[in-house]
C-alpha cells in the first residue's frame, strides 16, 4: 500500500525479472521499471457503514497508496483500471535476487469483497487486525513487503474506517497467483525491491 510504497519506490532500486535462467551477471536478467502511478480509489457502493467513515477510509487508502501494489499492473507502471485494489498478477520478490536466482515471491491480494477471490469472507475485525498486526484471517503473519509495521501505528478508528471502505467496494472477481517459495521458479512476472548494504564499502 503506497504513500508509503511511493516513498519506497523513490528510495530503492526496483527491478523486474525477465528470465529465470542462471547467468554470469547477477543483473543480466533484470530491467529497471518505473512503477510510480497515481490511482484514485474506487467509489464505494452504498453500505450499512456510516458514509463519513467510509469516505475517511477511502481517503486513507489513497494516502497510504494501497492501489500501487494491490492493482494489477501498477507495480510496473501499467495499472489495469478495471482491477484497482483487486490484486496483482505481478508479484513482489522478498528474498535477495543477487543470491537466489529464484527468490520467494508474494502476489498482492485482492482487497475487494469478492467472496471467492477477495476478502468477502473476512470480518471487519479481520481486516483491522491485518492492518494493525500483519496477521491475516488464517492467523499467518504477512511478509515484510506488506508494510504492516508502519500501519501498526494507525489509530484503531482509522484502521476501522479503512476496513469499512474495503467492505463497501464493488466486488471484483480476480484470483491472483499463489505465492512462490524461495528456490521455486515463478510462472508469472515479478518485481524486486529491497535495501541492501554493501559488504565491501564503509569502515574496515
Amino acid at each position: 500500500m503506497p504513500g508509503i510504497a511511493q516513498t519506497l519506490t523513490a528510495a530503492i532500486a526496483t527491478l523486474i525479472l525477465t528470465a529465470c535462467a542462471n547467468t554470469h551477471s547477477p543483473l543480466e536478467d533484470y530491467e529497471q521499471v518505473r512503477p510510480g502511478v497515481i490511482l484514485d480509489p474506487p467509489e464505494p457502493l452504498a453500505s450499512s457503514h456510516p458514509a463519513e467513515r467510509v469516505e475517511r477510509g477511502r481517503y486513507l487508502v489513497a494516502l497510504l497508496g494501497c492501489g500501487n501494489c494491490h492493482t494489477d499492473g501498477s507495480l510496473i507502471g501499467l495499472p489495469n483500471a478495471e482491477r484497482i485494489l483487486a490484486g496483482s498478477q505481478v508479484g513482489i520478490a522478498w528474498s535477495n535476487p543477487l543470491e537466489d536466482s529464484n527468490p520467494g515471491v508474494v502476489y498482492p491480494s485482492n482487497l475487494t469483497p469478492d467472496p471467492e477471490t477477495g476478502i468477502g469472507n473476512w470480518s471487519l475485525q479481520d481486516i483491522v487486525t491485518m492492518l494493525l498486526s500483519g496477521v491475516d484471517s488464517h492467523g499467518s503473519l504477512s511478509l515484510p513487503v506488506m508494510p504492516w509495521l508502519a500501519y501498526s501505528s494507525l489509530l484503531p478508528e482509522d484502521a476501522t474506517a479503512i476496513a469499512m471502505y474495503l467492505e463497501s467496494l464493488p466486488p471484483v472477481k480476480h484470483r491472483v497467483p499463489d505465492n512462490v517459495g524461495p528456490g521455486r521458479p515463478a510462472r508469472t512476472p515479478y518485481i524486486h525491491f529491497g535495501i541492501y548494504r554493501s559488504r565491501h564499502a564503509g569502515p574496515k
